[in-house]
């Protein structure tokens, strides 16, 4: 799936016969509406909100969908698509934003609303339509807004309502455009994913037939014809999307590739031999370490705000390879494991209205630092599509499911000053919490589980001593697409045992903690 404009307008081939176009208003969900279509095995491509009409009869789209997003329709300035799509003939799906966009071009009137609705509503079917085909009369589905169509045209049905919403799900009489307020991509809509697949092959007439090993195939070409006879850097961390990147560049380039390994003092127990080892073993492919553990920690060395130290890391790991690929002869790419996920947290979304969360080391910068070209051929993919997309590679089973790690290692769960006691202390703990849920045969089942080492000291009793010792917080969620996340609901035995253990066997700490916040309002990493 690409995310540009027209990059790939044309005659459609086998690959995107049928395909889906999703206009990007800035909406924080926009990916996970094409994830939720892929799923149903469509092709679909995000694009710009002011997509020309011309150019969606170019994309050959069966279908439009017009995302959520952060403005109010009545704004100055607000993020509009061109009118004229709605009279194309093309089933359109407006989703929160996207449906307030829609009523209001063909006659409705939208407004702020005193009854704002955000979390899990009761929505109620008022009409029978074909996109409500096998759902429900009452279900529960998410809500996320603050404004609503107050009122619509006469050309209008009123298809559902929530006790606060009364339009919660609208359809135009004589043109295929309908709207749902709340979000069908989201897994606390239980039916969404049903809505969806309703709209896609009932009302848009697609028949279904992409699939993941298509574009694997489709990225191993443009790899190929991308790069030549050139060279590419890869850069390894040990987790699953490098090891993917990697693979993918190992199938279509060979031994042009050379991949980077930075120790930067921040990684896992025993990370870097599970690297080593898993690479030269599997991948057999040009694999160069670097010691750079100092360099970080002197970098780090006196700062606690979270962005200045990701700013840093990114700055210590761009030098660590500038160093390392200046021995690289003939080196022309940069090649990494970039996720959605990460793209839009970063504010790097297409559209640009996204709200920054975090800052990641990994997106942007470093290709203008090292004067290399960028190859990110992850960054329109879920987690768990990356996952199946190295079963499609024919990577073990151990690598594609291990636990997502973030770029900046250890840094964004020691909170507070970095040391290198703090990171030693933290690594212990950490290892405990994963050997326990593997014990418990709970690492598939959980998404992500580890250890973060909190700023705080507290008073214990350790025999018949007084300790006044820091804590440790044990994070555990669950979910598919790492935008939402729950927290994973322990037994308490296991939790009892990784307390017990963590206490007893990592020095410095006498007290441990359970986080059971969700995301959102939370992020899964603290930092």
């Amino acid at each position: 799936m690409t995310t540009t404009e027209a990059s790939t307008a044309g005659t459609p081939t086998d690959l995107t016969s049928e395909r889906v176009l999703i206009l990007d208003f800035g909406s924080q969900y926009a990916q996970l509406i094409a994830r939720r279509v892929r799923e149903q095995h469509v092709y679909c491509e995000i694009v710009k909100h002011d997509i020309t009409p011309e150019q969606i009869r170019q994309h050959h789209a069966n279908g439009l969908i017009l995302s959520g997003g952060p403005s109010s329709v009545y704004e100055e300035g607000a993020p509009r698509c061109d009118p004229a799509i709605f009279d194309m003939g093309i089933p359109v799906l407006g989703i929160c934003y996207g449906m307030q966009l829609a009523c209001d071009a063909l006659g409705g009137q939208v407004d702020s609303t005193p009854s704002r609705e955000y979390g899990r509503a009761r929505v109620q079917i008022s009409s029978e339509c074909e996109l409500f085909a096998s759902v429900p009369d009452e279900s529960d589905v998410w809500m996320s807004h603050g404004d609503q169509v107050s009122g619509i045209s006469d050309d209008f049905i009123p298809l559902a309502k929530t006790s606060t919403c009364p339009y919660a799900a609208v359809r135009h009489q004589s043109l295929p455009v309908y709207g749902l307020q709340f979000h069908p991509e989201v897994t606390h809509t239980e039916f969404g994913g049903v809505l969806l697949k309703n709209f896609l092959i009932q009302v848009c007439g697609c028949s279904g037939k992409w699939k993941l090993g298509d574009f694997a195939k489709q990225a191993i070409r443009e790899l190929r014809e991308r790069v030549g006879d050139r060279r590419v850097i890869c850069g390894l961390s040990g987790g699953v999307d490098s090891a993917v990147v990697a693979a993918l560049l190992q199938r279509a380039i060979g031994e042009q590739l050379s991949c980077i390994l930075v120790d930067n003092g921040l990684l896992r127990k025993n990370e870097q031999d599970a690297v080593v080892n898993e690479f030269t073993n599997h991948f057999k492919t040009d694999l160069r370490v670097v010691q750079g553990e100092a360099r970080f920690l002197e970098t780090l060395a006196g700062i606690e705000e979270p962005q200045e130290k990701r700013r840093r890391i990114g700055h210590a790991f761009i030098e660590c390879f500038k160093d390392e690929a200046a021995k690289i002869e003939g080196a022309q790419f940069l090649a990494q494991g970039t996720l959605y996920p990460d793209v839009i947290e970063s504010g790097a979304a297409i559209d640009g209205p996204a709200a920054t969360i975090k800052l990641h080391h990994n997106v942007g910068g470093l290709p203008e630092e090292l004067g290399f070209e960028l190859i990110e051929p992850l960054r329109d993919l879920f987690k768990d599509e990356v996952r199946q997309l190295g079963l499609e590679l024919g990577l073990p089973e151990d690598l594609v499911w291990r636990h997502p790690f973030p770029g900046p290692g250890l840094a964004v769960r020691c909170l507070g000053e970095i040391t290198r006691d703090k990171l030693d202390t933290l690594r212990e703990a950490d290892a405990i919490v994963v050997e326990e849920i593997k014990a418990a045969g709970l690492y598939r089942k959980t998404a992500q589980s580890f250890a973060v080492l909190l700023p705080v000291q507290s008073v214990g009793v350790m025999g018949d001593a007084r300790t006044y010792e820091r804590a440790i917080a044990i994070r555990s969620v669950d979910t598919n697409d790492f935008m939402t996340a729950d927290w994973s609901h322990l037994p308490y035995e296991l939790l009892a045992r990784m307390s017990t253990r963590i206490i007893n066997e990592v020095q410095g700490i006498n007290r441990v903690c359970y986080d059971i916040s969700s995301k959102p309002p939370a992020t899964i990493e603290w930092e």
